[in-house]
C-alpha cells in the first residue's frame, strides 16, 4: 500500500468534539476521532494535532460584546487545553502514547511546547496534541496548525471540517454550491474560500505544505485519504 503523506499535522475543531450537543465534549466522538488516529498511525503515518476551542470558548465572543480581544483570545487558548487533554485521555485509552504541549506554560497541567520537545517526541513515535494555540492573541487555531505543520516538517496538514471538501460556499446553506477537488493555496486566497484563515493558508503556501480538506465525521475517512481514497479537497502549489 503506498501512503500519500509521511507525516501530518491534523486540526480537530472545537466544534467537531462537540458531537450533536450544543457545547462541551462529547466522549463518544473523541474515542471515534483518536481511534482514526490510531487507525492511522497503524498505516506508518506520523501524527500531530492541533485542537480548537470554540465548543468551550471564542474570545471573538468577548471582543463583539466590547470586551477586551486579549483576554478573550487568552480565553480561548486554555479552552484549547482542555479539548488536548480530553483527546490525549482518548488516544491512551487505546494504548496510543500521546503528549499534550502548550504554547502557554502550565507546567503542572501538561508540558510547554518548543520545536526540539514536539520533534523528540514525535521521534518516540507519540501522537503529539498542541494546545494553546500560537500563545499569542489575534491568531486562530488555523494559523496554529499551519505554523506548527512548518515547524514539524509536516508534508500535509488535515483540516477535519463539517463537509467533505471546500465548495464555493456553505453546501448546508447553498445546495447547488460548487465543490472543488483540487485547488492551489492562491485560488483559495483569491475566491475568498473560508476554509482556513488567510493567514493559515498563506503560511502553508509559503511553506508548501498541503492542505487536504475532509469531513472529520467519517469514521475512518483520515486513513481512507492516506491511504489514496476517500474523499476531500487538496490544496496545493
Amino acid at each position: 500500500m503506498t501512503i500519500r503523506f509521511k507525516r501530518v499535522l491534523l486540526k480537530v475543531s472545537g466544534e467537531a468534539l462537540m458531537g450533536g450537543q450544543g457545547f462541551g465534549i462529547d466522549v463518544a466522538v473523541a474515542d471515534r476521532i483518536a481511534g482514526d488516529i490510531h487507525e492511522a498511525k497503524a498505516l506508518g503515518v506520523e501524527i500531530s494535532v492541533v485542537v480548537g476551542g470554540g465548543n468551550i470558548f471564542r474570545g471573538v465572543a468577548v471582543a463583539s460584546k466590547g470586551g477586551d480581544r486579549v483576554t478573550g483570545d487568552h480565553m480561548g487558548m486554555l479552552a484549547t487545553v482542555i479539548n488536548a487533554l480530553a483527546l490525549r485521555t482518548s488516544l491512551t485509552k487505546i494504548g496510543i502514547d500521546a503528549v499534550v504541549l502548550s504554547a502557554i506554560p502550565m507546567p503542572e497541567i501538561c508540558e510547554s511546547f518548543s520545536q526540539l520537545v514536539a520533534l523528540k517526541h514525535a521521534e518516540a513515535g507519540r501522537v503529539v496534541i498542541f494546545a494553546g494555540g500560537t500563545g499569542n492573541p489575534f491568531f486562530t487555531t488555523d494559523s496554529a496548525a499551519a505554523l506548527r505543520a512548518a515547524e514539524m516538517g509536516a508534508t500535509a496538514l488535515f483540516k477535519g471540517t463539517q463537509v467533505d471538501g471546500i465548495y464555493s460556499a456553505d453546501p448546508k446553506l447553498v445546495p447547488d454550491a460548487t465543490r472543488f477537488d483540487r485547488l492551489t493555496h492562491d485560488e483559495v486566497l483569491n475566491k475568498g474560500l473560508a476554509v482556513m484563515d488567510v493567514t493559515a493558508v498563506a503560511l502553508a503556501r509559503e511553506n508548501h505544505i498541503p492542505i487536504v480538506v475532509f469531513s472529520i465525521h467519517e469514521k475512518g475517512e483520515f486513513s481512507r485519504i492516506l491511504s489514496g481514497g476517500g474523499r476531500s479537497t487538496i490544496v496545493s502549489d
